[in-house]
């Protein structure tokens, strides 16, 4: 089984709100077959605690016009790492240094990366955004 339309479709929009906010490194893996909780990951890595902020602010803000709330919200007040989960997608937010001491893509490797369209364009449109 692989991630469902409307988990890469809501993965899509928080991907693009992250680029939008300069979030680094964006990444989506597909965790449907190893997990029974949700379909997908996407994580996004910054270099302060305000841009964090800045980043998660926009993925909700997006999400939201787009008709989605999150289940469950944690970390966002320390602006080191947030966590948003919305069901078919949990989204990760940390900065750089937590991302690379918790190491989500070594934990979860098994699972395809998922690439997601327009967001080179979105990269090359200011943001510093790695593909995903």
């Amino acid at each position: 089984m692989t991630a469902t339309d409307e988990a890469r479709a809501l993965a899509t929009i928080a991907a693009h709100a992250a680029a939008a906010r300069k979030a680094e490194n964006v990444v989506v893996i597909d965790v449907s077959e190893l997990l029974v909780i949700t379909d997908l990951f996407l994580i996004a890595s910054a270099d302060n605690e305000r841009q964090v902020n800045a980043i998660t602010e926009e993925i909700e803000d997006r999400l939201r016009e787009a008709g989605h709330q999150p289940l469950r919200r944690e970390g966002t007040r320390e602006g080191r790492w947030a966590l948003l989960d919305y069901g078919d997608v949990v989204i990760h937010v940390q900065h750089g240094e937590e991302r690379e001491f918790y190491g989500i893509e070594r934990l979860w490797a098994d699972g395809p990366i998922v690439e997601i369209e327009g967001l080179e364009q979105a990269a090359a449109g200011g943001s510093d955004t790695d593909e995903a």
